[in-house]
């Protein structure tokens, strides 16, 4: 984006990729559709130090100008869920358009090229494994630590240090929740369970689905809410969302006091997570046999 925007404005423009091909994160993103924007973008859903950038940014470049470039690469693309646009096709299609887009303004890309070194005097000096390059500019285009495999490090991290730029220290953020002992055993016997839920985190909710993994908990609702968490903090899951849980088990318990517990909640819950928190919840017998305050 800074690339062919730059090459639009003018400007002579070398793209560096240390890679053997560009995009390789895009081409992985949205199960390999490329969740490319959504629609409810707004200055208010973003977590910055920050937050006048956002502000500032997407009043020059919102998620309609992005839009509109998609459909002039007549690339097709539908809405999921809650305002996420997917390609109807395959990720490379945003990958070919950035790239064609690049192509039309000049911007030059070199792939499999790693700088090793930036430095300046009147100009700047960058040293790379194939060549020496001087520019009068420098865009430093960090990406995210995670995923080292698709080409990810903290070289421009270091760089910007070295030129005396503010770094905001790095954390994971829209990562599952690990468990260990008991709560991993639960975990694990859950494993390829899903369910909407409501996860509540310092005073954020996000109403999406939760899947249960062999490590511990996954999904929309559950990577959101974890870039609200910090160690110490509690994660509010309610698993009957717009449900009075209390309220239908007391029903049960007066109209169906000889139903299983387990089978009463299983006609709202996955038949597996039912029974686990039957068994982990509530006492031994039918629905007439659960006291007031376990329900």
């Amino acid at each position: 984006m800074c690339a062919m925007t730059a090459g639009a404005r003018g400007r002579r423009v070398l793209l560096l990729e240390h890679t053997e091909k560009i995009g390789k994160k895009i081409l992985i993103s949205g199960g390999g559709r490329c969740n490319f924007t959504n629609l409810e973008i707004a200055p208010d859903r973003f977590l910055s130090a920050n937050p006048h950038f956002c502000k500032s940014a997407l009043s020059r470049y919102t998620q309609h100008d992005f839009i509109e470039l998609v459909e002039r690469h007549q690339i097709a693309y539908h809405e999921k869920t809650l305002g996420q646009l997917f390609c109807d096709g395959s990720s490379r299609q945003v990958v070919a358009m950035l790239e064609a887009e690049c192509e039309a303004v000049g911007v030059e890309i070199r792939i499999d090229c790693r700088v090793t070194d930036v430095s300046r005097s009147d100009r700047f000096h960058i040293t790379t494994t194939t060549e020496e390059i001087e520019a009068q500019a420098v865009v430093l285009a960090t990406g995210s630590l995670s995923i080292p495999k698709m080409g990810a490090t903290g070289f421009s991290h270091r760089i910007a240090r070295q030129f005396g730029l503010g770094i905001t220290e790095t954390r994971p953020a829209l990562v599952p929740f690990t468990f260990e002992g008991d709560d991993l055993t639960l975990m694990q016997d859950l494993r390829g369970v899903s369910l909407p839920c409501i996860a509540r985190c310092d005073r954020a909710a996000f109403q999406e689905a939760m899947l249960f993994t062999h490590r511990g908990l996954s999904g929309p609702a559950i990577l959101q809410a974890s870039t609200y968490w910090r160690e110490g903090m509690a994660i509010e899951l309610d698993l009957l969302p717009g449900t009075n849980a209390a309220a239908l088990l007391g029903e049960a318990k007066i109209e169906r006091a000889r139903s299983n517990p387990a089978s009463v909640l299983a006609e709202h819950l996955p038949q597996r997570l039912a029974q686990a928190l039957a068994e982990g919840s509530l006492r031994p017998g039918n629905m007439a046999d659960q006291r007031g305050r376990d329900l």
